[in-house]
């Protein structure tokens, strides 16, 4: 992805692509970028992400303070708390992306348990999986109406175990993932999707996913 020189020119553009694919419906998802400041611009609250503007985003201090708004009454995301949760716990992220997407949901639903096992799959090695048999499994936290208790609790279970893939499912909720960069997250979120959709299909023809 080409960086026309705004950030918010570039989430915008990531919100129309996750948008055109389904994976934004609405005013769902959120989408920020780091700045060398270690501030971040993230989504504004309520906007359709189809039709994003620079005026839509909301520049955020680590902590979650609002330090720039594009509109007097724009709201944070509500998610601002899990953005600023990766990072503080990733230095390497650069861009973190939030979607409600079908299948992820769908991929959340089919395990009980606080991990989704991945498949070993070629795509994986795009998550940085490079293992020759990979046993790898995704994080799965419980949809909690507070979003910071979720933060709290990504904070707690990462440190103690930091994860293989960058990346976490909230149950009934989406995928947040992150990379250096809008593009690397960008790519992350493809490549996550890709494997949850194989999850979903998988299951409907009675293999082990």
């Amino acid at each position: 992805m080409a960086d026309p020189g705004d950030p918010r020119d570039v989430l915008a553009a990531a919100a129309r692509l996750f948008y055109d694919r389904g994976w934004m419906w609405g005013t769902a998802g959120n989408l920020s970028l780091l700045l060398a400041d270690g501030t971040f611009w993230i989504t504004a609250s309520g906007k359709a992400k189809g039709r994003l503007t620079a005026a839509d985003f909301l520049r955020i201090a680590p902590g979650g303070e609002v330090v720039e708004r594009g509109r007097a009454d724009d709201r944070p995301s509500a998610e601002t708390s899990l953005h600023d949760a990766v990072y503080r716990q990733f230095p390497q992220a650069g861009a973190c992306f939030h979607v409600h997407s079908i299948p992820g949901n769908v991929a959340a639903r089919l395990t009980t348990g606080d991990d989704l096992r991945l498949p070993p799959l070629e795509m994986l090695k795009g998550l940085g999986v490079w293992d020759q048999d990979p046993d790898i499994s995704l994080a799965v936290f419980p949809n909690h109406l507070h979003v910071p208790r979720i933060a709290q609790e990504l904070l707690a279970r990462f440190t103690a175990a930091p994860p293989r893939v960058p990346g976490f499912l909230i149950r009934d909720h989406g995928l947040t993932t992150w990379g250096r960069d809008a593009e690397a997250a960008l790519h992350h979120v493809e490549l996550f999707e890709y494997v949850f959709g194989y999850i979903a299909a998988a299951r409907r023809a009675g293999l082990d996913a």
